[in-house]
């Protein structure tokens, strides 16, 4: 590595933002003074130390640590890795169309989930294949760890759309397992926005969307007309768990249900350029249409612009739990050596003036940690008919739905693949249902999992047994344990680990878990949205509100002020006059 380069390339990467120039502040010469230090430490370094340096890892290592001082958000991206990028933007790559992950059982990479239509589905690619070879060579780990090994796995098996090779998988069966080949040609992928749309009961459209990858607005608004000419006439959209993306695309579909030239966000930073505004740039397709988003803790970024601005239009009922509270802007950069630096420019705000961003990244407490602002220094907003509405913590939704806790078993049982491969082992033995609608996990289905997992010899940390343990020591530190041992020994014997009482207590839980599985195999992403649609609190309080045509319109109307408020302000105005 040419260190010379590197600085020369430091400084023109600073001009570049504006955060330096030669007008001799004290700034700039803190900048010019630290840039000269790195580099004189490096150069010791390479020369001095005891052992050779590993000069990509030194200087990668110096560049996370520098990073790390600002937010998430803002990454470097080797020449390597800025293809993933590209992949994060658009949701396009060159590629089989399949989800893929470490499958411990195996020690080897195994597929989760073919997409739908793409070469991996076409060819007869089924979600719990091993894969043992990609082009001839075999996949094997050595030392890599498990994230490296997928890493490398998953770039083999991408390429320029066009280009063919054969995949050797091993696909567990009922007796046995059988290797088998597979010609593949690449194509073009390009990932769903819309994994299902359709209508919900009676005249209430759905409309799912995952991500705000390019275009997606173009696949939600054919979404949207399809499901009017249906007989659509409220709509539910669905963002819940969608991590956001493309601003623009965001204020496309807003623009859908709003008037052109309406602005929807505007972003300010610290210099002119990462100042702009976003107006509807269209004619809408209905501003009418009754409208309920569903949001959850991972709506984010683009998924608050959507719901937070039709929120401060009073366009829509926003329900569900609180959002995350991204409201950060990044824009990418290029740097030389063809890398890529993704880097927060700017904060949006949304139509009543208020920006939602939850975490303050400037304020890091001692130990680099930082923290959500607390609702009591948050401030209040007003949207267009005056409606009170908060900054700094994400969206608050008008109508609020608890979130169910899921119990500790499932995340042990997911984590072992131990849900996985019951769904690999269902499909041996059980022909796909006709519909989704028709899939229902039986009883028996139910005692075949717990066989299998008891066959595992299971087992799982409960936090309850490490709390009961956490505090016998601090009893007998502090000398309590004499007298409260045979309060102890009765609590052990409640919180003792009982798998089969587990598997029963949690067993609706854990059905929806291996339903959705299960689903995945037979009807994709499409299936898998549609099923966790029978059993959603969430959804049915949305299809609650549209039907009430008198609450929907009370949570969208003006605040009713009493006569003495009303007549506090009037006097505002005329002291202001």
């Amino acid at each position: 590595m040419n260190t010379k380069k590197t600085l020369i390339a430091a400084f023109a990467i600073l001009l570049g933002f504006g955060l330096l120039s030669f007008s001799g502040d004290d700034r700039n010469f803190k900048i010019a003074k630290n840039l000269d230090l790195f580099n004189a430490i490096f150069k010791e370094l390479d020369m001095f130390y005891v052992d050779t340096i590993d000069v990509e890892k030194m200087i990668q290592n110096g560049v996370n640590g520098m990073l790390s001082l600002t937010d998430p958000y803002t990454e470097y991206y080797p020449e390597e890795e800025v293809s993933s990028l590209k992949e994060m933007i658009t949701g396009k790559y060159g590629g089989i169309g399949a989800a893929i992950r470490y499958y411990k059982a195996e020690d080897k990479i195994v597929i989760i989930e073919p997409t739908e239509g793409m070469p991996a589905a076409e060819m007869g690619v089924k979600a719990g294949d091993i894969i043992l070879e990609v082009g001839g060579k075999k996949i094997l780990r050595g030392d890599m760890k498990p994230q490296e090994f997928s890493g490398k796995v998953s770039d083999a098996l991408r390429g320029e759309p066009g280009t063919s090779f054969v995949l050797k998988v091993l696909r567990p069966n009922k007796n046995d397992s059988t290797e088998m080949e597979f010609k593949i040609t690449r194509k073009s992928i390009r990932t769903n926005p819309v994994p299902y749309y359709g209508m919900m009961r009676d005249s209430i459209g759905y409309i799912s969307l995952s991500g705000f990858t390019d275009n997606c607005a173009k696949d939600f608004k054919k979404s949207f007309i399809e499901l009017k000419q249906k007989g659509a006439k409220s709509l539910i959209v669905d963002l819940r768990d969608n991590g956001g993306g493309s601003l623009s695309e965001a204020v496309d579909i807003v623009n859908l249900f709003v008037p052109k030239g309406q602005e929807v966000v505007y972003t300010k930073g610290k210099f002119k350029q990462a100042e702009s505004s976003f107006k509807t740039k269209y004619e809408p397709v209905d501003t009418e249409i009754p409208l309920v988003v569903l949001v959850n803790g991972s709506s984010a970024s683009a998924s608050e612009i959507l719901s937070g601005s039709l929120q401060d239009l009073d366009r829509a009922v926003i329900v569900g739990s609180r959002t995350y509270g991204k409201g950060l802007v990044q824009t990418t950069r290029p740097l030389p050596y063809n890398g890529t630096l993704k880097v927060t420019t700017s904060k949006y705000y949304i139509p009543s003036g208020r920006c939602i961003q939850a975490i303050d990244y400037s304020k890091k407490n001692a130990d680099g940690s930082v923290a959500r602002t607390p609702d009591s220094l948050t401030n209040v907003f007003h949207t267009a008919i005056g409606r009170e509405v908060r900054d700094g913590g994400g969206i608050r939704p008008d109508v609020e739905v608890k979130l169910p806790k899921y119990s500790n078993i499932i995340f042990y049982l997911m984590n072992e693949d131990i849900v996985f491969d019951y769904a690999t082992q269902y499909c041996w033995s059980h022909e796909a249902p006709a519909s989704v609608a028709d899939f229902k996990l039986t009883d028996k289905d139910y005692a075949d999992f717990k066989t299998l997992v008891k066959s595992r010899k299971f087992t799982y940390d409960r936090q309850s047994e490490k709390m009961l343990k956490s505090l016998k020591e601090v009893a007998e530190f502090e000398g309590y344990m004499d007298d409260a041992k045979k309060e102890f020994e009765a609590l052990e014997k409640k919180l003792n680990h009982n798998l089969d009482r587990d598997l029963d207590t949690f067993s609706k839980q854990i059905r929806e878990f291996l339903s959705q599985e299960i689903i995945t195999r037979y009807f994709y992403q499409k299936g898998a949205a549609m099923e966790r649609l029978k059993d959603d609190d969430c959804l049915e309080k949305a299809v609650d509100v549209l039907n009430d045509t008198d609450r929907y319109k009370k949570i969208l109307s003006a605040p009713v002020k009493d006569e003495k408020s009303a007549a506090d302000s009037d006097k505002s105005e005329n002291d202001k006059k």
